[in-house]
């Protein structure tokens, strides 16, 4: 005799962040969704340039016209721009370039034989916090951290046999939330202090010089809770919400590809859906052979990219013969990152046949091009509307404006840091840019701050808390496009209220330990990085 389980009541937690999906599904399909903020910025932007709407952005040299759509100026620029905005559109450059060579890689199964040989045999429970992990320190990478860490974290989850799309949404929610802070030192780090620097010129007392090491202190504390923080909400409250939810483990689509795992994890159905047999943790001795020499190539190249970079008069070194905070090196992350995805994938393939000649990179090539047709179309209307939030000044008169209703509000001491956190985040919800925000943000706030006592240095640290947490919620974030093409693997009718219901226990955690962590630097008075504290002398 068998007995049907009892239905689980859903939790407050479950009730409310399903009231969120729910609503935000209403929203239309992003396309549309898109196009309508397109035509509200069009609308606004018109109205507000005649009626000769400025903004003076803190430091610049001239007023900034608000420039609408709907007048001469505006259609010539967008109908001699309509390609540019579409071909110029930021994740473009590396998405495309990147996904060609991680595709070469996933479609050869050098993905799957890496993950599987890594984390076959690993304890399940330590997923979450590795992926935690790589997701805040994928700040390295720059942009690249959004396109490569979630679907690999996928993988890792599906071959472990846990939930593959618990570790898809816990990478992207890692990278992004924790975007602002790395144990290492980054260019973002250079790019920050750069800006800190050009506003302190101005101030009677400047304080400490603020440079790539300023944070350095409050990051490594920061990246280390985050990454835990990340596991623990992977784990304890990603994960069984989706198997609550019974989300299918199983790809529903790209038949013809090979996914390891399939038949395992949380919830799994027991029927494949695919054509292939199903992949298990157990290497063959032809992808072991495989493994090895895609490995021995990685090194290789590694070894060389290495030595031609760090080499004394190296053309990817600065003027000043150094990396930070401009170099070409830094501009060649993408392809640093094309290439040792590439060389061991097609390794990997001639090793284990799954490349019998050289037709068969194409193909590949192309099978990598059709899997992002979807995003493809969105970066269409993506790249037209950012093109217009930026050319028409709307973006900048909503930051100048917010910055200076918080500045003119009077709030002094810990009120007035927190009142910036806030701020900082809400206007993350529209400028997903750090540097550009920050640039008109320490504008304002740097010489105010001062002002009032604080360094410059704990300023931007302050910043950095208010700059991520928010970006992995908002429909304006172009790689929240990208995350959700790769959501609807699992889930074809999936919609940005499915993604943001799921990453907002991240945003609110994220932002209440970050904050706790500023606080207790802030209280103990701490040194935030060498030679770099709270309160001016």
């Amino acid at each position: 005799m068998s007995t049907a389980a009892s239905p689980v009541r859903p939790s407050r937690t479950d009730r409310f962040l399903g009231a969120v999906e729910r609503l935000g599904n209403r929203l239309p399909e992003p396309f549309t969704l898109f196009l309508i903020l397109f035509l509200v910025i069009a609308l606004v932007s018109t109205f507000m340039a005649l009626a000769d709407v400025t903004v003076q952005v803190p430091g610049a040299d001239e007023v900034t016209e608000v420039q609408g759509l709907f007048t001469p100026e505006g259609l010539t620029w967008f109908t001699t721009n309509i390609g540019t905005n579409y071909i110029g559109f930021p994740p473009l450059v590396t998405v495309l370039t990147i996904w060609l060579a991680v595709g070469v890689a996933e479609k050869t199964g050098l993905l799957a034989a890496g993950v599987r040989a890594v984390f076959g045999s690993a304890p399940r429970w330590a997923l979450p916090y590795a992926v935690g992990f790589v997701g805040v320190m994928g700040s390295v990478m720059s942009d690249s951290a959004f396109i490569v860490i979630p679907p690999l974290a996928a993988l890792v989850f599906q071959a472990a046999g846990r939930h593959p799309v618990a570790g898809l949404l816990g990478g992207f929610a890692a990278a992004g939330a924790g975007y602002s802070t790395n144990i290492a030192v980054t260019s973002l780090d250079a790019l920050f202090s750069g800006i800190t620097t050009a506003v302190t010129e101005i101030l009677p007392n400047p304080g400490d010089p603020v440079n790539p090491l300023s944070n350095w202190y409050f990051n490594v504390v920061s990246a280390v809770l985050l990454s835990v923080l990340a596991g623990l909400l992977i784990d304890k409250v990603l994960e069984p919400r989706l198997v609550r939810q019974r989300v299918p483990v199983d790809e529903a689509r790209f038949a013809g590809t090979v996914v390891p795992g399939a038949t395992s994890g949380a919830g799994a159905s027991g029927t494949a859906v695919h054509d292939e047999p199903v992949v298990t943790a157990d290497l063959t001795a032809a992808e072991r052979r495989g493994l090895a020499f895609a490995i021995g190539s990685l090194l290789l190249v590694a070894a060389v990219l290495a030595v031609a970079f760090v080499l004394p008069g190296s053309p990817w070194r600065n003027e000043d013969g150094g990396f930070l905070p401009e170099s070409p090196l830094l501009g060649s992350i993408t392809f640093v990152i094309f290439v040792l995805f590439m060389v061991p994938g097609i390794v990997y393939g001639v090793v284990t046949r799954t490349v019998t000649s050289m037709k068969d990179v194409p193909r590949l090539l192309e099978q990598s091009i059709k899997d992002m047709a979807g995003f493809l179309v969105l970066a269409f209307v993506l790249g037209q509307f950012i093109a217009l939030f930026n050319w028409s000044g709307v973006g900048q008169w909503i930051a100048v404006a917010g910055a200076e209703g918080l500045e003119s509000s009077g709030l002094t001491g810990y009120g007035a840091i927190v009142g910036f956190l806030l701020l900082a985040s809400l206007l993350n919800l529209f400028i997903i840019s750090g540097s550009s925000l920050w640039t008109i943000m320490a504008a304002v706030f740097v010489p105010m701050f001062a002002l009032i006592g604080y360094e410059p240095g704990f300023v931007q640290a302050a910043f950095r808390v208010g700059d991520s947490a928010t970006q992995i919620i908002t429909p304006l974030n172009p790689y929240m496009i990208v995350l959700l093409t790769f959501l609807r693997r699992w889930e074809p009718k999936a919609g940005l209220g499915t993604v943001i219901a799921r990453l907002l226990p991240f945003t609110v955690a994220f932002w209440l330990v970050w904050a706790a962590i500023l606080s207790v630097f802030f209280f103990l008075d701490l040194p935030i990085g060498p030679g770099n504290g709270i309160f001016l002398d």
